[in-house]
């Protein structure tokens, strides 16, 4: 089992930033895929960002590139999504997922991960 746990989460205005952070424990392993999801009042869960076990494969959603960064420190089970120029659209409960493999484009699909965290509400001001 892996336990993912989401912080970074909070209000801030419309051009200002935010680091989101996901620990894993439990039987953690590097090699795992992960992606953010966000949800939205009344609105589908849908893909953020996603990053493969070494870091070295990212995709993001139209909306948010350009915008966003998600990366990985593997040595200490963590990944992040650096989150700039945010605007209220960008308003949701954020998800941070991992999944042991991923075929295609099946990293935009939220039931092809396995684990998930509790979320983390960003909210941003206009």
């Amino acid at each position: 089992q892996v336990h993912l746990v989401e912080s970074g989460g909070g209000l801030v205005q419309a051009g200002g930033s935010l680091r989101l952070s996901c620990t894993a424990s439990g039987r953690t392993r590097s090699s795992y895929a992960m992606g953010w999801f966000r949800q939205a009042p009344g609105k589908e869960r849908e893909f953020v960002a996603y990053i493969n076990w070494s870091g070295g494969w990212t995709y993001y959603a139209d909306s948010v590139k350009g915008r966003f960064t998600i990366s990985r420190d593997n040595a200490k089970n963590t990944l992040y999504l650096q989150m700039n120029v945010l605007e209220p659209e960008d308003t949701a409960v954020y998800y941070c997922a991992a999944t042991p493999r991923i075929y295609g484009s099946d990293y935009a699909n939220a039931v092809y991960y396995d684990y998930w965290g509790q979320g983390t509400q960003v909210t941003v001001s206009s």
